[in-house]
């Protein structure tokens, strides 16, 4: 069975922790405070060889972040929350700063009844609510959307409550040229991306459907992507996933494509399990590219995992450089 979720943890997209890893700073009147991070670190080689780049192995940082989340119950139904979340480097000393991100900030207001509004710094909807059942991944190994899809900052977004099954949004991200010079204004001017979908599930039976204006100035090609998931719990440990995802090609751009998923996840004890291939079919090119990835993650705890990772992205079929294949080792501690 699905586990549902609250619609403002629904927002904030997949961060490989569960609320009950946050810890409770304050609690006291309707207004809460919570604090979550990991460090997460380990080895990893392999990958693309371009122009002789050396691909062995190295030491490095896998994701390590800090996040608070507020909130404030203003009525029984009306709920006001805000987060902000930052990266930072956790295998080497870094004197320059603290931080190497901002990755999330933003505020909303939350209602059972009118469902949840959200603005500022926070990540695709598209890719959360609909893609991203496929990404399951610490590092390599997911070939459909990404969190950064005309997303993350100066955004607007919208979700319906829970409505017998079905939920629906809409986003938009604005690419604004207030302030500039004449010579640094681009040829798109000032621009809108939305992006939508609605999903619905039923027993152990999750689908989506969804798209973006995937805008140039957010590093699309200026076509609609649409996408499109379902997934299916067989039994309790093992969960079958199924994605589709296009984009035309552009006259001036290119970059249209075809990709189709296949995947699965097996789940016993400590261990979880994962499997996924694709085909990604690019316009003007002649071969396609079939990618694999496989994963094992084991909790030690509540708090502590480690991974093994594999996957081949199989680029060299479309590239001139030789690609091997990827893996990574680490381990992650979640407070």
């Amino acid at each position: 069975m699905f586990k549902k979720t609250t619609l403002a943890l629904a927002v904030s997209g997949l961060l490989g922790a569960s609320a009950a890893q946050a810890a409770m700073v304050y609690d006291q009147d309707g207004t809460t405070l919570d604090i979550y991070g990991r460090i997460a670190m380990g080895f990893e080689g392999g990958g693309a060889e371009e122009n002789n780049v050396d691909n062995s192995e190295e030491f490095r940082n896998f994701g390590s972040r800090l996040r608070i989340t507020a909130g404030h119950q203003i009525t029984s139904d009306l709920r006001a929350f805000a987060r902000v979340e930052w990266r930072f480097t956790g295998d080497e000393r870094n004197q320059a700063s603290g931080f190497d991100e901002v990755r999330n900030s933003y505020i909303g207001l939350d209602s059972e009844q009118y469902g949840t509004f959200t603005a500022g710094n926070f990540d695709s909807f598209y890719d959360s609510e609909v893609m991203g059942v496929f990404d399951v991944y610490v590092e390599r190994g997911y070939e459909f959307a990404g969190g950064g899809l005309q997303a993350r900052g100066d955004s607007l977004a919208y979700m319906t409550p829970d409505l017998n099954g079905f939920q629906a949004f809409i986003a938009a991200k604005h690419f604004s040229e207030r302030g500039l010079e004449p010579s640094d204004q681009t040829s798109e001017g000032n621009v809108i991306a939305t992006q939508g979908g609605v999903t619905y599930a039923t027993g152990p039976l999750r689908l989506a459907l969804g798209y973006v204006e995937d805008t140039v100035r957010g590093g699309g090609n200026g076509e609609t992507r649409v996408g499109t998931t379902a997934e299916y719990a067989i039994n309790d440990a093992f969960s079958a996933r199924l994605g589709y995802e296009t984009r035309g090609d552009s006259d001036t751009q290119g970059g249209g494509f075809d990709t189709v998923g296949l995947g699965g996840t097996f789940a016993t004890g400590a261990w979880t399990f994962y499997l996924d291939y694709y085909n990604i079919e690019l316009d003007n090119v002649s071969d396609s590219r079939d990618a694999w990835a496989a994963a094992a993650h084991y909790d030690l705890s509540n708090n502590f995992d480690v991974f093994v990772e594999l996957n081949d992205a199989n680029e060299d079929a479309v590239n001139s450089y030789e690609d091997d294949l990827y893996y990574a080792v680490g381990a992650r501690y979640h407070f």
